[in-house]
């Protein structure tokens, strides 16, 4: 199963995909997709497979990318390899656009896992990154992604301790190891 991690920036995806990369290390069940991104590697945020834009148009090409998407002047990638890792029944976290959703829903079975907060949380996370003008900050939270018709979307509420946002990713993450094994 491909599990799809979407939320609106501030929700904190990264600070729980980290976590639960960390706790479930050990546990074969679980994969934790790195993404290519055309980023230097050290502007910050998650830990990202840097490429240039020509070396990621030509793996596009190349049928390279299972899943991607162009976003915020930036374009990101899904390794191809995720096919064998579902194929073998491992369940494969991915950070996402929601944007591809109804593209994965056609070439895997998925389950997305929606991380939000309320809209006054998001706005001091974002505000205490420093990257974005308040103008932005608004113009972020103002943005709505519709989901396709009928996904199922289990919605993680990252909105206290980081410990308590990680219990509460990593329950939902087992959940959807325990469905993929039974389907």
């Amino acid at each position: 199963m491909l599990v799809l991690v979407v939320g609106p920036s501030g929700a904190g995806k990264d600070t729980l995909l980290d976590a639960a990369r960390a706790r479930l290390a050990g546990d074969a069940r679980f994969r934790f997709v790195r993404r290519a991104i055309t980023r230097p590697a050290d502007a910050g945020g998650e830990a990202h497979e840097a490429i240039s834009e020509p070396d990621f148009s030509a793996r596009e090409a190349a049928g390279g990318f299972a899943l991607c998407w162009r976003a915020h002047g930036l374009s990101y990638g899904i390794p191809a390899d995720i096919a064998e890792d579902i194929a073998r029944g491992r369940v494969v976290i991915a950070n996402v656009s929601r944007g591809v959703i109804a593209d994965a829903m056609r070439r895997f079975p998925v389950r997305v896992i929606e991380i939000t907060a309320p809209p006054a949380i998001l706005a001091a996370r974002l505000a205490a990154r420093g990257r974005e003008s308040a103008a932005d900050v608004a113009n972020r939270l103002s943005r709505h992604v519709a989901l396709p018709d009928g996904v199922e979307v289990v919605q993680v509420m990252n909105d206290a301790s980081p410990a308590e946002g990680v219990a509460r990713f990593v329950a939902a993450l087992s959940r959807a190891a325990e469905d993929a094994r039974r389907s």
